[in-house]
């Protein structure tokens, strides 16, 4: 079985509470120190066995093998991809069986993690997942004052919502831009300026 670290946790002993994404569960499982293991991190795509463990109420992580990913090695790269899943985490944390579009999502952004600006891959991608869920809202409206945004820029709130700069008190990106990005899903027409407001705002979750 396959799945991407989404989460560690270490508990007493030095052992690990670790959970993993995999294409159609949040599985959480623990990891026993002073056995021989491999090395496990956050973010890293593996493929591992889980047994029931008389030790534990969770099932026990065995057999792990990390299938490592070209720019793992890069520090910089690496760091925005454990940002990257640490927003699966807090986003699924409290569901037990999941749709396989997320374990999907992560496999299709870390073919591109070497290709692309990080920043604009997970920007592509929490578009992607918004629309999924239903939550790619209207440009059209603020989400605070309801009523119609007719101003050339837009601000945008936790989830990408669309507001009124006044109403949120933070600056906004060109309204053509926007909806241009929502309807396409790509970042390529945005300066890095604009994607790095983007990938702030994506980090206040989903």
């Amino acid at each position: 079985m396959q799945g991407f670290i989404v989460h560690i946790n270490r508990v007493k002993d030095e052992d690990l509470i670790v959970t993993i994404l995999s294409e159609h569960k949040l599985k959480t499982t623990y990891r026993f120190y002073g056995a021989r293991h491999s090395t496990i991190n956050l973010g890293y795509l593996i493929d591992f066995e889980t047994q029931i463990s008389m030790r534990s109420n969770l099932a026990q992580l065995r057999n792990v093998i990390h299938l490592a990913q070209s720019w793992n090695i890069d520090r910089d790269r690496f760091y925005f991809w454990q940002n990257f899943v640490k927003l699966f985490y807090d986003h699924l944390k409290d569901v037990d069986s999941i749709d396989k579009f997320y374990f999907d999502l992560l496999m299709t952004s870390a073919k591109k993690w070497h290709k692309q600006n990080p920043k604009r891959v997970s920007v592509e991608a929490f578009l992607e997942l918004l629309q999924f869920e239903g939550r790619l809202h209207s440009l059209d409206r603020c989400f605070l004052c309801e009523d119609k945004i007719k101003d050339e820029n837009i601000a945008l709130a936790r989830a990408f919502l669309p507001a009124h700069m006044e109403c949120i008190h933070n600056k906004g990106l060109d309204a053509r831009k926007l909806k241009q990005l929502f309807s396409t899903k790509k970042t390529l027409f945005l300066d890095d300026e604009e994607t790095e407001y983007l990938y702030m705002v994506m980090n206040e979750g989903f």
